[in-house]
């Protein structure tokens, strides 16, 4: 496998259950630890990184929502989530020696820097990792939109979706051990076929801008490592 990075600007979507390991909720530190090592792997070959990360670990606000709770507060309380999952992050990429700024699409200056497109670029150009906290800044969009959002924004040649299985299925594989994993889809035949990669608006969006996405397991060591160089893993996604 070539050592060489294929993309030079990636952003890297978690979700904020990968952070929490086997506790079942919360922080589990050495699985921080983890993800912090696998973003470096990547870092170190010269490539530009940026990272979402969801709050789920911590609080999920559709969950909120069903249990009575008003939707906009709820999708508030999310957001909140995800800034201390993007702290914990920024913390474990520092104790690597890998600059890092977290910047929040809720201005809470003490914490976080607001997110400022133009900043982002410019740190990535500096060599710094940059942690897009909040979501959207908006209730009712889910942070895989905001990831794809970003994405555009920043003009990332790709986005990486790291989760929990080897890619996308035909049909839940922790449910059917029939299922079929594809190793290439168009956006359409997601559309078509309603897959469960992200929701339809950050489908629609990254199809509408021509986002390539490609789908791994953040569980095996180097998986995002031999996506960025160029290692058929998982599934990936663009416009044919």
């Amino acid at each position: 496998m070539d050592t060489k990075p294929e993309f030079q600007r990636v952003l890297i979507k978690l979700s904020g259950e990968a952070l929490m390991g086997n506790q079942g909720f919360g922080i589990m530190p050495e699985m921080i630890a983890y993800v912090a090592a696998e973003v470096a792997k990547v870092f170190h070959l010269g490539v530009e990184v940026s990272i979402v990360v969801g709050g789920g670990n911590i609080f999920r606000g559709v969950a909120g929502s069903s249990a009575g709770m008003d939707r906009t507060s709820a999708d508030n309380m999310g957001m909140l989530a995800t800034v201390i999952n993007s702290l914990a992050l920024c913390d474990a990429l520092e104790k690597l020696d890998i600059p890092t700024r977290v910047q929040s699409a809720i201005r809470m200056d003490r914490v976080a820097e607001p997110f400022i497109r133009r900043k982002a670029i410019r740190h990535l150009e500096k060599g710094r990792v940059v942690i897009f906290a909040a979501g959207t800044g908006n209730p009712y969009f889910t942070t895989d939109t905001a990831a794809v959002l970003r994405a555009n924004e920043i003009r990332a040649q790709i986005l990486f979706k790291a989760t929990q299985v080897e890619g996308v299925y035909d049909k839940d594989p922790q449910i059917h051990d029939d299922a079929v994993m594809f190793d290439t889809l168009s956006y359409m035949q997601v559309i078509e076929k309603q897959l469960h990669v992200m929701d339809m608006t950050a489908i629609s969006l990254a199809m509408e801008h021509d986002l390539p996405l490609q789908v791994l397991n953040l569980h095996t060591a180097g998986n995002i490592y031999k996506a960025v160089t160029g290692g058929e893993i998982g599934t990936r996604i663009y416009n044919t």
